[in-house]
């Protein structure tokens, strides 16, 4: 009876809160990045680092939720294909978050270049569009909404591009240290990617209000 009762309740009750609560997570670890690259001071830093490796956990822990509900469920909100691809690129952001974060702490960074900034908050920028864009996934009446913030995560995307390639050309040029140079352009790729991965996630969005029509 238990199993009929699931399978008869609105996918609403399920999927799209667990679908906001990821993307709720990944725009509150973006804001963590930013303080964290932001700040100077060395105990804040290591602080807002734990942070984000807490944040990391639980976006995990909504993936495998969701993952779980997508196992259990014959009936799904949209393709099944679209749901996991949505979910999985989520993951992927919140995981080079942490990873450019666990870089600069264990390669003991110090200072970091403005680029390093600019590039997080490119990243928090696209996870702000997301969120709001997820949240329209209940209402795809209003799909204009979510085709406006994938436009805008497309710019950023560019945009981050643009900055990674100034920050690596400038890095050549002013550091002598080979060492200090692959420490500074993995943390420099992992934030990128980042943004690359806000992309892939805007696609599937799109993907969906194609579907959806």
């Amino acid at each position: 009876m238990a199993n009929f009762l699931n399978f008869l309740l609105p996918q609403d009750k399920k999927f799209f809160p667990l679908f906001e609560k990821a993307s709720a997570n990944l725009q509150a670890i973006s804001k963590v990045l930013v303080a964290m690259v932001s700040t100077e001071d060395s105990v804040k830093r290591r602080e807002l680092i734990k942070e984000i490796e807490r944040l990391e956990h639980v976006g995990d822990n909504i993936t495998h939720e969701i993952f779980n509900e997508l196992n259990a469920n014959f009936i799904t909100p949209f393709d099944r294909e679209d749901i996991h691809e949505l979910v999985s690129s989520l993951d992927d952001i919140v995981d080079y978050i942490h990873g450019s974060a666990k870089r600069i702490e264990h390669y003991k960074i110090e200072v970091l270049p403005t680029e390093v900034v600019k590039l997080a908050e490119l990243v928090l920028s696209a996870a702000e569009e997301l969120h709001k864009a997820i949240i329209e996934l209940r209402q795809l009446k209003h799909a204009n909404k979510i085709k406006e913030a994938c436009v805008k995560i497309n710019s950023i995307e560019n945009h981050a591009d643009d900055i990674f390639d100034m920050a690596i050309g400038r890095l050549f040029e002013e550091e002598k240290d080979a060492i200090k140079i692959i420490k500074m352009k993995e943390v420099l790729s992992a934030l990128e990617t980042a943004t690359d991965k806000c992309e892939d996630a805007s696609n599937v969005l799109e993907q969906i209000i194609v579907k959806n029509a």
